[in-house]
């Protein structure tokens, strides 16, 4: 678990670089361990390759160069070779396991300076290995960590000596003169990922709720939980090398050796159970608002058809007409939302279902919803009242109420209690 600011490069650094010494010597402390390992494969997880929100791009071809022009140092370049059978490997394992990923869709060959950071000092101890480049994803922190299974899987078919590196830097919302300002969730998740990776407490990482991690603005979160699922049911010896923030953004060194399997440390497994338990919990307690519409998901995901209207609704549902929004979360991350302003059905029942069914099958941001997902969403219906027109920003409680803004032909409008998500059918806004 490494960090890559490109200033720790003493060409980039011209000095600088002086100031996070520890992390330098912390580095150099890691590369070496690499070094007296002598990998045959280095796989190297980067927040700065090709990504996409709904796949694990994998760089193709024999090989790749870059260097740190950009940050005008353009004499320090590397070169490296690809591992081609580790990458076929580790796309089959992936197919096998229902997971996106592959080498299509690369935008940049470049090396980027997420691996070239970590390369620059493994190339000082050791250079015979070849690499498997991989980017991250906007999937759940769970998917991630399926692809690290995967990884595992890989190096084990092909009996490679293999060495994962999960680049990624920590929070960058440390200090008010940092480039990125400070937020309070920023020293809370590096004092809470520093705990977790030095305990080596993998199981931990799925706990991180996707707006802690948003607010901390962290970039290697989705690296060291792919990291976590390759050590999946293995026991390993964790070391805390060094962690320090002085610019604002936080740099932390980790080193893990395996030592045996251990099927207590099946992380995947138990947070998917304790997943599955509080999902159960919650549908106990769901109204039939968020009931039609999980019923509707399941129906139309199931049959690819719109289904009939079950018996038994409250009359409300039938003799009422509003707008109405469905929103959907898996694993803490927003999967699809679409709704109304206004009525555009006979029957408020009608326009959760239609709008259940656009959600999980049309948000032009999401694939559609499969029907294996279903169990696992957690559902919310946000039905719409009265609108009120108001003469000031003043009268407004941005906490309690949304917001229709219209001028001329064009409408738009944000909702408090759909944060992110809110795409229209009648006005076709995104808040």
């Amino acid at each position: 678990m490494v960090p890559h600011p490109p200033l720790i490069i003493p060409e980039v650094g011209r000095g600088e670089e002086k100031n996070i010494q520890k992390t330098i010597d912390a580095y150099q402390n890691a590369a070496e361990s690499v070094g007296r390992l002598q990998p045959e494969t280095i796989v190297l997880l980067s927040p700065h390759q090709t990504m996409y929100a709904d796949y694990f791009h994998i760089s193709p071809g024999q090989g790749a160069k870059g260097d740190f022009g950009k940050f005008r140092a353009g004499q320090v370049s590397m070169e490296v070779s690809y591992d081609t059978e580790f990458v076929r490997a580790l796309c089959q394992a992936a197919e096998e396991a229902g997971i996106q990923a592959g080498t299509l869709g690369e935008r940049d060959k470049k090396l980027d300076h997420g691996a070239m950071v970590p390369l620059y000092f493994v190339n000082q101890y050791w250079t015979g290995y070849q690499l498997v480049r991989v980017g991250l994803s906007g999937l759940p922190l769970t998917a991630h960590y399926r692809f690290g299974q995967c990884i595992e899987a890989a190096a084990q078919i092909l009996g490679r000596n293999t060495v994962v590196i999960a680049s990624g830097d920590l929070s960058h919302k440390l200090k008010e003169d940092g480039p990125y300002g400070y937020q309070e969730e920023g020293p809370a998740y590096d004092a809470r990922i520093m705990d977790v990776m030095g305990r080596g407490a993998f199981g931990e990482l799925l706990d991180f709720s996707e707006d802690f991690c948003e607010m901390a603005a962290e970039c290697g979160h989705r690296s060291f939980t792919i990291l976590a699922g390759a050590f999946d049911r293995t026991g390993v010896e964790p070391e805390l090398l060094s962690y320090e923030g002085p610019f604002g953004v936080g740099y932390g060194v980790c080193a893990y050796r395996p030592c045996g399997n251990d099927g207590t440390r099946n992380f995947l497994e138990q947070y998917e159970e304790k997943e599955r338990i509080r999902l159960l919990a919650q549908r106990e307690r769901e109204d039939p608002y968020v009931r039609l519409a999980r019923y509707t998901i399941a129906a139309f995901t199931g049959t690819g058809k719109f289904p009939e209207m079950p018996a038994g609704l409250p009359e409300k549902l039938h003799q009422s007409r509003a707008g109405a929004f469905v929103s959907l979360k898996e694993d803490g991350r927003l999967r699809g939302c679409i709704g109304t302003i206004q009525a555009v059905r006979d029957s408020l029942a009608e326009e959760i279902m239609h709008n259940a069914v656009s959600a999980c099958s049309e948000d032009p941001r999401f694939a559609p919803v499969e029907d294996w997902e279903v169990e696992r969403l957690t559902i919310s219906v946000d039905v719409l009242g009265e609108t009120e027109r108001v003469s000031s920003p003043e009268e407004l409680d941005v906490a309690r109420y949304g917001v229709i803004v219209t001028r001329g032909a064009k409408r738009g409008g944000a909702f408090a209690e759909f944060g992110r998500c809110g795409h229209d059918r009648t006005a076709d806004f995104h808040s």
